[in-house]
């Protein structure tokens, strides 16, 4: 059915299809959250420090 060749290609080609898909399933399930996570704290702690400055600036004057 198989050359040996082709058996290794055959294993080669699962081998990265595996590696593929718990790849994508890592990203997808820890990396994504956790990047779109700390952009959006990051975000809101800029706009909370925004606020606060222009707050401590009307105080101010």
């Amino acid at each position: 059915m198989f050359d040996f060749d082709q058996y290794l290609g055959f294993l080669a080609f699962l081998t990265i299809l595996t590696i593929g898909f718990w790849l994508m399933i890592f990203l997808l399930t820890f990396v994504v959250p956790y990047w779109i996570f700390g952009a959006s704290l990051e975000h809101f702690k800029e706009k909370r420090e925004e606020k606060k400055a222009k707050r401590e600036g009307l105080t101010l004057d």
